[in-house]
């Protein structure tokens, strides 16, 4: 049956995924029979990665607390009592996504579960997200020979990332043809074009109804007429994709394409190969990349290569080292880091027109360096762009209509067209640039090269970590509301202060959380930590709503209309108030109701200075 690609059934959550393979690193080694399946799955039950829906009171006790740890046997009798027909076949659905991915090879037939090199790298402290789906999307094919839900027979022959990054060139190339600039692809024209392309050889007849459906739609005199032809010609091409005139078929396909679309998006941008534009509605090729991509796309049509087993695809991409990258050689190398330094230097330039301390980076002569050290050079450079990046952020963030834009853009942040996890983190960290005098604001999510982020921040980092003067802090976000609030980050904030605090003992350290609604579970949990301490030491963490983020940045505009500043000790002295509340109420929850009391009062005093 013809379908569109997708990559939902491929790839979970990272972080999720990075856990399971640990897991699973548990039994290296060990055949992956049925007995050693079952023991996976209740080993992911005994992490408390996996939770059952039947569980006694006693068992519900060990996810509730955190700290607790699961014996095996527990784990083992929650197991049990789901009564599953084919127990097995748990511990198979669970591995699949990491085995598709070449992250490792555990099946009954194998000698014994492996982690792959690819694997080893996920689970590396050193890892970087956008690194390991690059190299997974450049060799991710349809159809392959370790799934059989996108045959030859059902019309597919792609590679969709490279294919993507095609049809986006093949846009752009017609547009301009037509005496336009170019601007990639709408997110609407993504969900509707990208995943339905399924075979190479169709990516100019697609390109070609990708411009005849936005030239149409420009032509449209008003709104009404818009959403009719959008109605109609989405209509008629789903029809004519899944050639069939069922209309419940027809509505699936088009509900399923903007989950698609919108799920491939978010992946592809971890590669950094492409990026938003237009405000946020456009998908377009990451112009800082376009060596590589020119060379990706030269050398690669998008058809899928042949395998004989699935073993061999599997170990292909598990091969970090394979396919041997294109842009790798001396010559392209070198344009690669004349290109890059380029950029800088001029990047610099516009800096120094501004009153921005400029750090000083040594450019080296690439023509004498090898190709190991050209590259190694080449991340340099794109460090050191970061660095300048979020220089030019913080020195953005002072201007008055920037924070006004900050305050709506949090406001509403529950209309985003973005993910609004990532969101609420990027606009937290322009907050805290905009706040006041830091000495550094580093958030830890990964980004693009245009600096903004392609997904939340790791499990194990803090958020975002702050340097002052006089003290440091991390903060951390999330935008859960009830009691997964609590089990998400309740105790994993306290343990990220603590780490940070021995990472940098010389100053005091804040923790600062932001959710659009602080659970009281969670707020217990922070009352505990200041007044009694974690694990042995007391912590100074200071939870937000983000209506109360909103208040600090309204007061924060207030100072800079007349003419004053917000510095890093008066932000100090707010949240050592709202730490001493805690010395003045009798529970969490009064301490929770008095917060935005203290933080008028704040407020008053900063603008009667």
């Amino acid at each position: 049956m013809k379908k569109p690609w997708s990559i939902s059934t491929t790839v979970r959550n990272p972080e999720r995924l990075r856990d399971f393979l640990g897991v699973l690193k548990i039994l290296e080694g060990q055949p992956f029979n049925s007995d050693n399946q079952i023991k996976y799955q209740i080993l992911l039950i005994q992490h408390k990665l996996y939770k059952p829906t039947e569980l006694t009171r006693e068992q519900g006790g060990y996810y509730k607390d955190i700290e607790r740890e699961m014996p095996y046997t527990v784990a083992e009798q929650i197991f049990n009592t789901q009564r599953y027909r084919d127990p097995a076949m748990r511990g198979r659905n669970s591995v699949a996504p990491m085995n598709k991915m070449g992250l490792c090879v555990a099946k009954n037939s194998a000698d014994g579960v492996r982690i792959t090199a690819l694997g080893e790298y996920f689970l590396s402290e050193e890892y970087d997200l956008g690194k390991l789906f690059f190299i997974h999307f450049l060799k991710w094919q349809l159809p392959n020979p370790a799934s059989d839900g996108f045959s030859e027979r059902d019309g597919f022959a792609i590679k969709p990332f490279i294919g993507t990054l095609h049809l986006i060139k093949e846009v752009n190339k017609q547009w301009k043809a037509l005496g336009n600039d170019p601007v990639g692809i709408t997110k609407e024209e993504f969900a509707l074009f990208a995943p339905t392309l399924i075979h190479y050889q169709n990516i100019v007849a697609q390109a070609e109804k990708l411009i005849g459906y936005r030239t149409e739609l420009r032509s449209q005199t008003n709104e009404a007429n818009e959403r009719t032809f959008k109605t109609r010609f989405q209509k008629q091409f789903a029809q004519e994709f899944l050639q069939t005139r069922s209309t419940s078929e027809v509505n699936s396909l088009l509900n399923n394409l903007w989950d698609y679309g919108d799920n491939a998006i978010r992946y592809f941008r971890l590669t950094r190969y492409i990026y938003i534009r237009g405000g946020g509605f456009n998908i377009d090729l990451e112009p800082r990349r376009m060596i590589e991509i020119e060379s990706i796309l030269s050398s690669d049509n998008a058809s899928p290569s042949t395998f004989a087993t699935t073993d061999d695809y599997i170990d292909y991409l598990a091969d970090l080292n394979q396919p041997v990258l294109p842009w790798e050689t001396d010559v392209e190398l070198k344009n690669i880091v004349r290109v890059l330094a380029e950029d800088i230097n001029h990047f610099v330039e516009d800096l120094r027109s501004k009153p921005i301390t400029i750090p000083v980076f040594e450019f080296r002569n690439a023509p004498s360096l090898n190709k190991n050290e050209l590259k190694l050079y080449a991340e340099e450079l794109r460090i050191y762009r970061r660095k300048l990046q979020e220089l030019e952020t913080h020195f953005q963030s002072q201007n008055v209509e920037k924070i006004k834009e900050y305050i709506e853009a949090l406001s509403n942040i529950h209309q985003s067209v973005n993910k609004k996890s990532i969101e609420l983190e990027r606009l937290t960290t322009l907050a805290i640039n905009a706040l006041n005098d830091a000495i550094e604001i580093k958030p830890n999510y990964p980004v693009g090269d245009d600096n903004e982020p392609t997904f939340t921040a790791p499990a194990g980092k803090p958020d975002i970590e702050c340097f002052y003067e006089s003290f440091n802090s991390v903060c951390e976000v999330t935008m859960l509301t009830d009691r997964a609030q609590w089990y998400n980050e309740g105790q994993p904030v306290m343990r990220h202060v603590r780490d940070f605090e021995e990472s940098y003992p010389e100053k005091g350290v804040y923790c600062l959380f932001v959710a659009p609604r602080l659970h009281q579970d969670t707020i217990e949990t922070f009352w505990v930590a200041i007044k009694h301490g974690y694990r042995g030491i007391h912590q100074k963490i200071v939870p937000l709503s983000i209506t109360q983020l909103i208040k600090l940045l309204e007061v924060l505009v207030s100072l800079k209309e007349s003419d004053r500043r917000l510095n890093h000790a008066e932000l100090s002295r707010l949240y050592e108030e709202i730490i001493a509340l805690t010395n003045n109420v009798t529970d969490s929850l009064e301490w929770i109701e008095q917060i935005p009391a203290t933080i008028n009062s704040w407020g008053e005093r900063m603008l009667a200075r």
